[in-house]
Formats: structure tokens, sequence, C-alpha cells
């Protein structure tokens, strides 16, 4: 199971592509890379083709100087296994491992992963070049570690291999189909099957039943790859070497607290807009496929890469300059590196490694800037990197066994998401489903509770289980669930027993209205919740625009605040409502309910709360924060965490302008040495990035 890394100190450095560059000079990058703090490159996982040019002829020795100058400067070595992209000559001897991107339809190849990965043909030739690689470099001593695959999970094949492996997978799971036709109601529109053989494709799929298993399926798939290549590599490793994959948490394969489950590490590529992207508050709210652009949204990254294994992680690649395409050219303001490295830090980085080192000439990724520029000359993006290197030297050992605080946890589904992406509750602002309504709830309470100054952790469903009620309650006294509309009785009860116990439990929408096989329960919504929350709802609307919200009983809901894009009709029985919505033709009032159950409590958010509401929901469920306690004004953030007896502090100005705060107690900056006295006015220089530790035994977070 992945868990803390083996090694000590914070990583630093980047993906290093040799093999790319059109005039190497390999002993000045590396110098280079020397004096900018790296201790850790990336090579291998891109080039097969390089690897092994025809079929069975194998070139690894042009690697060799690059390891070997690496050990010379004390840089450590993670190498990839390049299975990602497959090399023109398999593609032409073996046109049949294409990955049909609907059935009988085969994906064109010129661009990546176009294969599917559980193809038998593509497995043989993977594992043969795999395996030249390590048993050439795998004992080097420059090799900290390894990174198995890239980003998998990019595609959901639908080839007929994997669609008999589905129909066997379902076989193993349901035994008969008289028993899959009576738990995926087939009776429906005459899809009762007589016989396996009868199995539709997926294609043209209208059945939730049906969608829920083969996106269970499918993460199996990603699963067993990455399961495959670890146990492959395992063979070759060194007990102090550590074996990861890198994360693209919105892969369509990916489940990401299950992939990881082989690993050492987890490991992962947040890539964000920087300039207004990285203000507050940010200019910018649009979300692309592998890009982010927010505070918050950086934040939660670090969040969700924590909470695949509930423990620290690596950041394999992340921005130096602008990724992407020619017209999103945004580099970073100067101090903009350094904030970032250190959000990502704060919530439990322990590697942060740049994609990449030298900006490539040549390719689909021409503009995506690396640490040097196209001249290969060494600028202002290196100087940063260069500086934040002696940062992270500075810091030392101080952050192992760090763990980020929280005041709040964060459920994540992710059966909840692959069902609103098939079924999605939610409209585009254009019109349509919006096939990300699970992200658009889940962002909607992160951010507000963000911009409340709350600190959250996530833990997913399934990881619910690991710990006792009680110890739950203990370590996370709120907890926040977004629409928890996939679950099954024994995570109903969970939540129901952990409000009993003493936690303050928040539902959102649509929770408790599916079960596992994302059937609608035939009880109450939120079923086996009703009785502990005091409401329960039996219909819900679509709001075509928003609906203004006041708060009452404590609550206080800033102008503005108002309900968006989905409204369970709330039936209130025993239960205080504290935010009303304005008045309306439903005559549906109660937006924000809460009633004390057992030791704690259950409140009910009845909409997608705007941002305004969202904040109001952070502000009364954690009135007291870290924030606060430091007197910092809103584009300001205060991270706290601990490492062993060690309180530490992360303090951010995500502004161009200065700011001011005053630590709640004796602090001294981790850098600098300096001593700054509790109450004390400190200046924030725009954009800057500081850590401090507590001088005294007073908290300061």
């Amino acid at each position: 199971m992945a868990s803390t890394p083996t090694f000590s100190g914070v990583l630093f450095g980047a993906a290093y592509y040799a093999e790319y560059q059109p005039a190497l000079d390999l002993d000045r990058d590396l110098d280079l890379m020397a004096d900018a703090g790296f201790t850790v490159i990336r090579v291998g996982e891109s080039v097969w083709s390089t690897w092994e040019p025809r079929e069975g002829v194998f070139a690894l020795d042009w690697l060799r100087p690059v390891l070997d100058g690496a050990q010379r400067r004390g840089i450590g070595v993670i190498l990839g296994t390049p299975t990602y992209a497959v090399p023109p000559w398999l593609q032409r001897m073996h046109p049949e491992i294409a990955a049909e991107v609907r059935t009988g339809e085969r994906l064109g190849w010129g661009h990546r992963q176009e294969m599917d990965q559980s193809s038998p043909a593509y497995r043989f030739y993977a594992e043969r070049v795999t395996r030249r690689i390590l048993e050439r470099y795998a004992a080097h001593p420059s090799v900290i570690g390894f990174q198995v695959d890239n980003e998998p999970g990019f595609r959901m094949p639908h080839n007929e291999s994997v669609f008999q492996r589905f129909v066997a997978w379902l076989q193993n799971r349901y035994g008969t189909v008289e028993r899959l036709n009576s738990e995926w109601g087939l009776v429906h529109w005459s899809h009762r099957l007589s016989d396996w053989a009868d199995l539709w494709r997926p294609d043209g799929n209208t059945q939730p039943q049906y969608n829920i298993e083969w996106r269970r399926f499918q993460a199996g798939l990603a699963d067993e790859l990455i399961g495959w290549q670890t146990r492959l590599v395992r063979e070759y490793a060194r007990r102090d070497q550590f074996i990861t994959t890198c994360l693209s948490y919105s892969r369509a394969q990916v489940s990401d607290d299950e992939i990881v489950a082989g690993l050492d590490v987890v490991a992962g590529n947040p890539y964000y807009r920087m300039q207004d992207g990285l203000d507050i508050p940010t200019a910018v709210e649009a979300e692309e496929l592998w890009w982010s652009s927010g505070v918050w949204a950086l934040h939660q990254w670090g969040d969700r890469a924590f909470s695949s294994a509930q423990a620290p992680y690596l950041v394999t690649e992340t921005n130096a300059q602008s990724v992407g395409n020619t017209s999103d050219s945004f580099p970073p303001y100067p101090g903009q590196l350094r904030q970032a490295a250190f959000a990502l830090l704060s919530r439990g980085g322990r590697m942060i490694e740049y994609w990449h080192w030298h900006t490539l000439h040549f390719g689909t990724e021409t503009y995506w800037g690396g640490v040097l520029p196209h001249s290969g000359k060494p600028g202002r993006i290196y100087r940063e990197v260069a500086a934040l290197g002696a940062d992270i030297r500075g810091i030392g050992d101080l952050l192992d066994g760090y763990e980020p605080d929280s005041d709040v946890l964060m459920v994540y589904s992710t059966d909840t998401k692959w069902a609103f992406e098939f079924d999605p509750p939610l409209r585009k602002a254009t019109g349509g489903p919006d096939d990300r309504a699970y992200a658009t709830i889940f962002d909607a309470f992160y951010r507000g509770l963000f911009d409340a100054g709350v600190q959250t952790r996530i833990r997913h469903t399934r990881q619910l289980q690991d710990i006792p009620v009680a110890e739950l309650v203990a370590r996370h006294p709120i907890m926040v669930v977004p629409a928890l509309y996939i679950a099954d009785d024994q995570v109903l009860e969970t939540l129901a027993a952990y409000a009993e116990q003493g936690g303050h439990l928040v539902l959102g929408i649509r929770s408790g209205y599916g079960d596992h096989l994302a059937r609608a329960r035939a009880e109450e919504a939120p079923a086996r919740l009703t009785s502990a929350a005091g409401i329960s709802y039996e219909e819900s609307s679509t709001l075509t625009a928003e609906l203004g919200v006041t708060g009452s009983d404590g609550f206080v809901a800033a102008p503005g605040a108002a309900g968006r894009e989905w409204m369970d009709v709330l039936q209130v029985s025993d239960a205080d409502v504290i935010a009303e919505y304005a008045v309306n033709e439903l005559g549906s009032r109660a937006a924000v309910t809460t009633r004390a159950h057992g030791r704690g409590r259950v409140t009910y958010v009845g909409t997608v709360p705007n941002t305004e509401l969202a904040r109001a929901v952070g502000a009364w469920l954690v009135p007291d924060t870290a924030r606060q306690r430091w007197a910092a004004d809103e584009a300001t953030t205060v991270v706290t965490g601990r490492t062993g007896d060690r309180e530490v502090s992360f303090v951010a100005n995500w502004s161009g302008e200065r700011a001011t705060v005053s630590p709640p107690g004796d602090v001294r900056d981790v850098l600098t040495g300096e001593l700054h006295s509790s109450g004390a006015p400190l200046l924030l220089e725009p954009r800057a990035a500081l850590l401090f530790e507590a001088s005294s035994d007073r908290p300061v977070g």
C-alpha cells in the first residue's frame, strides 16, 4: 500500500530528456541542475522507440552518461518504464492492439496511449523492453525510484477482447444471467438476458446499472496495468528504491484510491493557470481536463493527492512556465513558482519536480515551457527555480513525517462521479447535461470552505471503513459529504454512526438516493439518514437561475448568497431551518437545515451553494480558523500541520500588494531564522510564501 516516502527531506528537480535535445551539453545541464539545488531528475519514460528502435533491437547505452553524471553530482534519478507510448514498428506489426474508442472503431496512431494496454501482444513487448531496461539500470546507484507507465487510464477501450473480459467479470460477480437480470432491472425496455451472449455492447447503453459496472471494470484494467508493472519492477528494485506512477486525476479509467494500492508512494501531475489564476480572488474560473485555475484548486489538488493513500505524495510534473497551446501563454509572475511549490508542500507534498528541464524544439508540446527556454540559456525562470532549490535545501528534513492539519473532512465518491458523468443532475450554462456535475458540486463545497479559511482533508468512501467510527470522529469532528448519490448500506450506516458518536455530518444534494448499483432506493431520501437529519425529500428541481438565501439562528448568509442549479425540496419534520430560500412557486423554503443527533449533529444543504453561500457554510462550521488566528486578510492563506511534536505554518500572500499578519504565538522563520513575537505585525511582500515553526510550546496554527 502506498505510504510515507522512504527518503528524507524534500526532493526537488525536473524531468530530463537528454534524448530530445538537438545539441546536448550534458555536463552543462547537470551542473546547472546541481547549482539550482536539484536532488532528483526523472528519465526514460517517454521513448520506447529510443530504447528499442526496431523490434528486438535494443539501444540501452544512451542513458548511462546521464545516470553517471547525476550520480557524480548527488542527483537521484527516477527511472520510468516507457510503456505508455508504443513505437511505430509495434503499431505496424500488431495493428490489432489499437484501442477501439467504440466497438469496431480503432483509434488512429499518432498520439499516445492509443493501444489497449490489456492486449496480450502489447503486454509481451512492454514486458520485454521493461525487463531489458531494468536489467541494465535498476542497480545503478543513482536510481532512487521507478515510475511505472505514465498518467494511466487515458482510454476506455471497447475492443472485442476487453468486452469478453467484461462479460467474464460479470459472470464471476453475478453468477447467473437471472441474477444479473434481477439486480440490473433488465425487465425495463425488454433488456432481460436469456444468455450471457445476449449482453449488448457499451456503445449505445442507456442503463445506469450497466454503466456503473462498466466503469468499475474499466478502472480495474488500469489497476491491473499498474499492478502488473509494479510486480515486474519489484523483481529488480532494491529495498531502498520506491515505485510509483504519476496520476492525472481526470483520467477516465482512474479510481485513484484503488490504483495506488500496490505502490510505495502516490505521485501526480498538477498543472494550473498562473498569473491571475493564482490571485485571491481568482479572476479566471475555467477548468480544463488537465489544468485548473484558482488558489483553492491548487490546494484541492494537494488534498486529493494526499487522499489517494492517506499519506504524503510526490509531485512528478508541474508548471515551470506556460503549458499548453500558444494561445494559453501565461508565464508565472515573479514569486508564483515558490508560492505554488509551498502550497503543494503544505498539503503533504514531498517532491516538487517540473515538467521539464529544457523546453522542447519539436513535437506536440513545443510550447510547454521548461526550466530553460528554447535558447537553452538560463533566464528568469531558472533563477527563480534555483532560489526555490536553495529554500528547499534550507527546509531540510523538517517535513519528514509531516501531516497537514484539517478542520473538516470531505468525502469523495468516485462511483457518484461516474454516475453523474453518465446521467448528470446539473445542466451546462449553454444548455444540456453537465458531465462534470460531480466536480461542480464537490468544488462548490471545497472552495467555500477554502474561502472561509477552513483547512480540508479528503477521504474516499471506501476509506471510511479503514478506521473505527470513534477514531474518525476524534480525528475529523466535522465531515462534509457532497452529493453521495451512490452508496451501499454500510457507508450510509457509517455516516449515521459518525453523527451518533459525536461528529457533525454535513450532507449535500442527492445524498442517500441511489444504492451501490445506481438504483433509486425504495425509501425516503436521504436513505438511512432521514430521522438523524430530521428531513426528507421526494422532489427535486433544476434551478435555471440562482435562488436567493437568507440565514437565521446564527447562520450568517452574506448578500448574494444563493442556491444554484439544483434544489432538493426538503420536507422538515424535526430539524432547525437555518437558511431559507426566497419565496418561490414550489413553496420550498428550507435551504439548509440542522439537527442534533446522538452526541453529534446532521446538517443538510439542499442545493449547490454559490460562492457566497458556500463560504457562509464554511464560516458557520468553523468559526475559528488559522487564518483568523494569524489576523490575515482574505488574499492570505495560512496552512498548518505537524511533524512529530513540531508545528509548522505556511503563510502566503496571493496578491500583488503588500499584506500583514500577526502570528498568534512566537514563531521562527524556517529559512531566515528570524524570530517573530506573538501578536506583532509581520509584513508580507507581494507574492510572499513563508514557512514558520513554533518557537515555543504555544500553538501558533
